[in-house]
């Protein structure tokens, strides 16, 4: 039985255009409404399966207005429309949709973000064979007990044995690369590699060499042939990590690989079909960043079918003692150190500080403690005081954006006595990759043996 797809749409050319498309890959198309008004009708006469909405539409009611209605009655929906500001894209993420395309677009890429829509409602509604039946054990090296925590084991159960697009968001040292070896490794392509890509750390020049491989003689340098990120991954894992940090021309190029499957090797002349599964993770807010036109919003949606949200460490607090403790002997057997606890103070210190490190600061603090104890229980920890606090500047003083990151910058070199990466380091403190780090200074200017 074909699939039943309201348009809600106040232009009739693209409406019609839809409706074409849709018809020729097999779609029934019940009507076409140019008003929430009138969808509100179609939708109790026809019994749509999927609606494709528009957000700006005649009358006083918006696409996001009928978007909420949608949700009450269990109906999927996707946005269709060439609205991309901030405000817009957080209302419209607030309404949980099965994807987002904007206008103009392909006929293709139409059908496969509705096969991805539909691909990710049957996940969430569980009715996708490959994640029934899932164990309840622990995923290895995921330590805590926190609601939060094992809400994040949950999806990663649910979306590893499939093929699906993952995004995994949250702060610097939250475990994202983590959460993206787990899915590959409970995924059914564990046998073969998972490729690390740090986007952040890839020079600008060479973006598409690392990525997509290049052929001998291609440019200056080139002299053999390189077999890119996504070959080696092949019939593997792609984790992009930091992939915010992408400029928008790699952007568009990446985006052809996920779309069409294939890659070209630079300087080369045929396509090579790649089978890889993309997980990509970021500490930003990627809405922002589409908002301000620093990242496509087609590659957000793209990457963004199975998000997973990392929680801070400050808000699954009830995870710090396991997390401790599992560090503690860690560090203790690879120093071999007779150190086995942490005393009652020293713990309260731990579940007292704000740790706007996460789970890295935590690991960091552990590993130099273990070196420093002089018994075998810690007795405290020398935590930073006020890690977040920022220099004011007097009224009429102010710096500009530029000025104020290189100062910042710089007070974290000075607090680290110029040491940039490694425990202690600038980038610890400031809650960056090195990598990204040395972009940042390399970009304002400041010295790698600053003192």
């Amino acid at each position: 039985m074909k699939e039943k797809i309201l348009i809600v749409e106040d232009e009739f050319i693209v409406a019609n255009d839809l409706k074409i498309m849709l018809k020729k890959a097999g779609y029934q198309v019940i009507g076409i409404a140019s008003s929430v008004v009138q969808a509100r009708k179609l939708i109790a006469d026809g019994q749509p399966n999927w609606v494709l909405l528009d957000i700006m539409l005649k009358g006083d009611l918006t696409g996001i207005d009928l978007a909420w209605e949608l949700r009450e009655m269990n109906l999927p929906f996707l946005y269709i429309s060439a609205n991309t500001n901030q405000s817009t894209l957080e209302a419209v993420k607030e309404t949980q949709p099965y994807g987002f395309m904007v206008k103009p677009f392909r006929e293709r890429d139409l059908i496969v973000m509705l096969d991805i829509a539909k691909y990710r409602f049957g996940i969430e509604k569980g009715n996708d064979n490959s994640v029934k039946n899932r164990d309840h054990e622990r995923i290895e090296g995921i330590i805590g007990k926190s609601n939060k925590l094992e809400g994040v084991i949950e999806k990663i159960k649910v979306v590893a044995p499939t093929d699906t697009s993952v995004l995994v968001v949250g702060e610097s040292g939250t475990g994202k690369e983590k959460v993206a070896h787990s899915v590959h490794e409970l995924s059914d392509r564990s046998a073969q590699p998972i490729v690390v890509v740090n986007c952040a750390a890839l020079p600008h020049s060479l973006i598409e060499s690392e990525l997509f491989g290049h052929e001998k003689g291609s440019f200056t340098g080139a002299n053999t042939m390189r077999i890119g990120k996504f070959e080696q991954a092949n019939g593997g894992t792609v984790f992009l990590d930091e992939i915010g940090e992408l400029p928008l021309d790699s952007q568009v190029k990446l985006l052809r690989v996920l779309q069409e499957k294939e890659i070209e090797r630079l300087g080369g002349n045929k396509t090579i079909k790649v089978n890889v599964r993309i997980v990509a993770a970021t500490n930003r807010s990627l809405e922002k960043e589409v908002a301000e036109g620093r990242f496509r919003l087609d590659l957000y949606y793209r990457l963004n079918v199975f998000p997973i949200e990392l929680p801070p460490l400050r808000e699954r607090k009830e995870d710090i003692e396991l997390l401790a403790d599992f560090f503690l002997a860690k560090y203790a057997a690879a120093s071999r150190r007779n150190i086995t606890s942490i005393n009652k103070n020293a713990m309260e210190q731990l579940l007292n500080y704000n740790w706007p490190g996460n789970i890295r600061e935590l690991e960091h603090l552990m590993e130099r403690s273990v070196l420093l104890a002089k018994t075998a229980e810690i007795e405290s920890f020398d935590l930073p005081e006020n890690p977040d606090k920022f220099s004011v500047e007097a009224p009429g003083q102010l710096k500009s954006m530029e000025e104020m990151e290189r100062d910042h910058i710089m007070n974290a070199l000075k607090n680290s006595n110029g040491k940039v990466s490694g425990i202690g380091g600038a980038a610890e403190l400031l809650k960056l990759q090195p990598q990204t780090l040395y972009s940042k200074m390399k970009k304002l200017g400041i010295d790698k043996g600053y003192k």
